[in-house]
């Protein structure tokens, strides 16, 4: 591929679509996308609007009219755009923790007899704690799988450690650290064959990652909202359960709340969980937090998440190169197949973590991963080649000095 960034920007379908995000056309040179996205210039109109007209004009009455149901019709609308889930799988609510604590909990309960919580040690740590304190609730036992650090779960590596005592499996669909694009089906029907069920963590994947939860038959998944899908910092996180465990009652969540009632303002003495997708709510969710989220999904819609694939695989080729040729002494420690990689490409040296201070000093801003990867997130929507060039420079300059 040619190494000229103005070219590629040049060429590339989706450049004029950075001008939808603040601070896209100023000078700091964000390599972070994955971590925290850039807010789109129409929420801010949103959140005005919503301020003054929605909130301030409507009142009470917002619940009534779309609130109550705005977890349910987002979580639709992100079914369809981003996740390939059907209606009636999705709601928006609660935080990734909160919301891989209900799905955890819940499938462990829906597989009684067994004993074995399954996670790879390199997992996020929220996901391997919240794994680690169900297991000591339920009386349960954790199976650690060993995979590769600069690499990710495989079938090969889930094999030894599925079987009749497997309640549940925990996987990212993309690894926080890596950047390894999991193939999540794959392991799904490992998972099933063993007889346990599968959960998805799809934080570094919705938004910049074609998914499939349907046609992957994955039982439960959970994501966050504030990395590729730009809704903001400390936006709600979503969750899916497969209709086949709502409809037959399997899926009982641990959080009883009045939102997810079956009757939420009869206020009745005792609890009965909604039909379907609903009963997953606990409280009162944060509509607010929802703002953003509905336009990046229709960002996300009107570019159409194959170009945004295409994009992001761009970059992260052009990203590679660029290591390869400029920044000896750097190891790429993501995978180099991009059939295997998500949005993000991590780089080792031992001077990462004093070089992202520097960069940061300089507004060019990657993150750090112990122990010693600088990551660079690049999101397909918002980033141009220029921005990753001007990056990867500075990273050598930082290197060098």
């Amino acid at each position: 591929m040619t190494l000229d960034a103005a070219a590629l920007d040049a060429r590339d379908p989706l450049a004029d679509l950075r001008d939808r995000f603040v601070g896209a056309d100023g000078p700091i040179v964000y390599l972070d996308g994955n971590s925290l996205g850039r807010p789109l210039r129409a929420t801010a109109e949103r959140v005005r609007a919503f301020v003054e007209e929605e909130w301030g004009g409507r009142l009470i009455r917002g619940w009534d009219e779309r609130w109550f149901e705005l977890p349910l019709t987002l979580g639709d609308r992100l079914g369809r755009v981003v996740l390939g889930a059907a209606p009636g799988q999705t709601a928006v609510g609660d935080s990734t923790t909160v919301l891989l604590y209900k799905m955890v909990r819940a499938a462990v309960a829906a597989r009684p007899g067994r004993s074995e919580i399954v996670v790879d040690r390199d997992n996020f740590p929220t996901d391997r704690y919240v794994v680690e304190g169900v297991a000591a609730e339920c009386g349960l036992s954790v199976r650690w799988i060993e995979a590769d650090p600069d690499g990710g779960v495989t079938v090969d590596d889930l094999a030894p450690v599925v079987g009749p005592d497997t309640a549940l499996v925990v996987v990212s669909h993309v690894a926080y650290r890596s950047g390894y694009l999991a193939d999540v089906a794959a392991l799904a029907r490992l998972a099933h064959d063993a007889g346990a069920w599968i959960l998805v963590d799809l934080c570094h994947s919705s938004g910049s990652v074609p998914v499939g939860l349907d046609a992957w038959e994955i039982d439960v998944a959970v994501g966050c909202t504030y990395k590729y899908l730009n809704a903001g910092p400390g936006s709600p996180a979503f969750g899916y359960v497969a209709a086949r465990h709502l409809d037959a009652g399997g899926f009982a969540q641990p959080v009883q709340g009045w939102m997810g009632a079956a009757d939420s303002f009869t206020m009745g003495p005792s609890y009965a969980p909604a039909p379907g997708i609903r009963r997953l709510l606990s409280g009162t969710p944060p509509i607010v937090g929802m703002l953003g989220l509905e336009d990046m999904v229709d960002l996300v819609e009107q570019a159409g998440i194959a170009a945004v694939r295409e994009k992001s695989i761009a970059l992260t080729e052009y990203a590679v190169a660029l290591v390869d040729r400029d920044l000896p002494g750097v190891r790429v420690a993501s995978p180099r197949d991009p059939a295997r990689r998500g949005g993000h490409i991590t780089l080792a040296h031992p001077r990462m973590r004093e070089v992202t201070a520097a960069l940061w000093e300089r507004d060019v801003i990657p993150d750090f991963r112990m122990p010693d990867g600088l990551r660079i997130g690049l999101s397909p929507l918002s980033t141009s080649f220029a921005e990753v060039a001007a990056g990867v420079a500075a990273i050598g300059q930082a290197l060098s000095g």
